[in-house]
């Protein structure tokens, strides 16, 4: 009897493995320009759907608990691999705040399942696209100036990563 509860034990040790690191992450700061762009790198040990999304426009609660301000400027989130191939992006996303200043609902989310390994997500204002295939191609610039009246503030999660 002795042996049965251990090879239990063992196999639900086993199966209890797996996604015990993933967790959430939150990082917030000020793009220095218009046209500039900040990047977040995040690692999969396993495979998993992540989320990836902005607090920046209209504000809210991140992942961490903290209250963000709103007005902010409109931002695209853009995902890459490790090698810095091009997975998807996203601006205006199906589901975020409205921003109490302007009635819009302008941040970003992106939900991926994804293999494991290394990732790469940038920020950027609205119209600052990515230009190609890779992150190396660059962004195309943005038309909108001063942040379009908007402050330069940023906020992002990333949910379910394991670091």
């Amino acid at each position: 009897m002795k042996n049965i509860w251990a090879v239990l034990l063992l196999v639900v040790s086993l199966f209890s493995i797996g996604r015990v690191a993933a967790a959430d992450f939150s990082f917030s700061d000020n793009l220095p320009g218009d046209d500039a762009f900040a990047t977040v790198t995040f690692t999969l040990d396993a495979p998993a759907t992540v989320t990836i999304r902005t607090w920046s426009f209209a504000g809210g609660t991140d992942s961490a608990g903290r209250s963000i301000p709103p007005g902010g400027f409109d931002p695209i989130v853009s995902l890459f691999d490790s090698t810095g191939g091009f997975i998807d992006d996203n601006d205006d996303g199906t589901g975020v705040a409205v921003d109490p200043i302007s009635g819009d609902d302008y941040d970003s989310i992106l939900e991926v399942a994804l293999a494991a390994g290394s990732y790469t997500v940038t920020v950027t204002q609205y119209e600052n696209e990515a230009i190609g295939p890779n992150l190396s191609d660059g962004f195309d610039g943005s038309d909108e100036t001063n942040f379009d009246g908007r402050t330069s503030f940023w906020a992002l999660d990333i949910l379910n990563a394991d670091s």
